[in-house]
């Protein structure tokens, strides 16, 4: 059992002092990779402290890469022994700018977006305008779920862009995905105390002893899996089909909630067909505990036939939590995020969590509600669209010089395709090879919670930072590489 040291009359909190200490184990290989870590419950009843403050540390560990979190299984060390024996300041700059401006030629990055379409002039005005004297209020505390304005802006771009259906007041606006997630697993375990309350009295120190299950597709947004897990929820991993996520395989779950990307399904691209889409909701509606949290992530961009409706627009049971963001249609530093919650949960959101204040500076929303109720976002869309569509198109017939020696997947949608190489080489060896001739690749497998059973390595090529001139030039540039490497 680790006996941390813990002060109880210092003012750095109990949490980080634990945090502290186990990551200087680890770092100075006290802690050696893979090693078990006393669970939270046993650990906390060993310090004789409260399980929260353990949970704190562990969920900052998780987060720093320090520990692992395997489900079922417990906490384990990280590979982090390295970092014990990196050089001195000076010989780590000029290494990394020397590795970056080798490695970092051609870049197929699946998250990066074309900052240069940015709309700088825009956003430059309304910047200039939230700066007027009568604008006064918005260094005032506002909304702690997002101006009023933003709400209603975002309810009506909703309803005319994805068929949705809702009312301002079922908004909570956060700065981001990953924040807007964190409330919805403290909004779970209220739902599900408030739930054991009416049949059996649990208190709320009770809560922490109930089992939160979440099942989410197999691969998924790898991000939300890390975050679920660090609120200590047991991830149940569902494979997909050719339809999306296998609603047979969810029915034989314990599971409450299903984690789902149906419009353009990350990281693959496939998008979910009406039937399997109301196989989805006939399962979240047969309990009525269950929810399903649809993160619609770049439903904007669609390059062929019509946009995809949002699973929400066809939710008569109000069921579906929504989920989206302006970080991939404007720029990732506009960290705006926005869910849609049912009458149901929002009545336990504003009962539980109505204390949390915005994440968002008031000035921002200010912009951006201006960006959307004004028309600059729409016109801005289909700028981007066309830009993107553009680099789509030509990424597609610049891979032709490969033939039949891969499989394309996910096209038509979203900033990136997947592409499966028909060789022997592993994922690993294929990025390994193509970094060291400066193309940077970024693989499938790491989207994936259990293993990856595809025969052929699987890479995620984005193009929407790339300029047109780099995306032939890349493509030609990985086919030299690999070329004799392929089946």
């Amino acid at each position: 059992m680790l006996s941390v040291p813990i002060d109880t009359e210092s003012a750095v909190p109990m949490y980080e002092q634990i945090y502290s200490y186990i990551k200087n184990e680890i770092k100075d290989d006290r802690l050696s990779k893979g090693s078990k870590l006393p669970s939270a419950r046993s650990l906390a009843a060993h310090l004789t402290i409260s399980r929260n403050t353990v949970d704190m540390a562990y969920s900052q560990l998780v987060s720093e890469g320090y520990i692992e979190s395997v489900p079922k299984s417990g906490f384990y060390v990280a590979a982090v022994s390295a970092l014990t024996s990196i050089p001195t300041l000076p010989v780590i700059k000029k290494e990394v700018k020397k590795q970056i401006k080798q490695s970092c030629q051609f870049d197929f990055s699946p998250f990066a977006i074309d900052i240069n379409s940015f709309p700088y002039n825009t956003w430059r005005k309304l910047s200039k305008d939230c700066m007027s004297e009568y604008n006064n209020e918005l260094f005032l505390l506002g909304d702690s779920r997002g101006d009023e304005s933003l709400r209603n802006a975002i309810a009506v771009y909703l309803y005319s862009s994805r068929g949705v259906i809702c009312s301002a007041d079922q908004i909570i606006v956060g700065a981001g995905t990953d924040y807007l997630l964190l409330l919805l697993s403290r909004l779970f375990n209220r739902k599900k105390l408030d739930s054991l309350s009416d049949s059996s009295g649990t208190s709320l120190s009770d809560t922490r002893q109930t089992e939160n299950v979440i099942a989410m597709e197999n691969p998924t947004y790898k991000r939300a899996y890390e975050i679920f897990i660090g609120m200590q929820y047991d991830v149940i991993p569902i494979e997909l089909d050719q339809n999306g996520i296998c609603v047979d395989n969810l029915f034989s779950t314990d599971a409450d909630v299903v984690y789902v990307t149906p419009s353009h399904q990350y990281p693959l691209g496939i998008v979910m067909p009406v039937k399997r889409r109301q196989e989805l909701l006939a399962w979240a509606a047969l309990k009525k505990e269950r929810y399903i949290i649809e993160d619609d992530h770049d439903s904007e961009f669609r390059y062929k036939g019509k946009p995809i409706p949002a699973l929400k627009s066809m939710d008569s049971f109000e069921k579906v939590i929504y989920l989206g963001t302006f970080s991939r249609a404007i720029a990732p530093a506009i960290r705006v995020g926005y869910m849609v919650l049912p009458e149901e949960l929002l009545l336990l959101y504003k009962k539980y969590l109505g204390m949390f204040s915005s994440t968002v500076s008031r000035v921002d929303q200010y912009i951006i509600t201006h960006f959307l109720s004004d028309g600059y976002f729409e016109r801005h869309l289909n700028k981007i669209r066309t830009l993107y569509k553009n680099k789509h198109d030509l990424l597609l017939q610049t891979l032709k010089i490969f033939q039949d020696k891969i499989i394309i997947e996910g096209e038509n949608a979203g900033l990136h395709l997947v592409v499966y190489f028909k060789t022997s080489l592993s994922e690993s060896e294929l990025l390994a090879l193509a970094g060291d001739n400066s193309i940077k690749l970024y693989g499938l497998n790491r989207h994936y919670i259990t293993p990856n059973k595809s025969s052929y390595p699987g890479i995620l090529l984005g193009y929407a930072n790339l300029s047109e001139n780099e995306i032939t030039a890349g493509i030609t540039s990985l086919y030299d590489t690999i070329k004799y490497h392929l089946n």
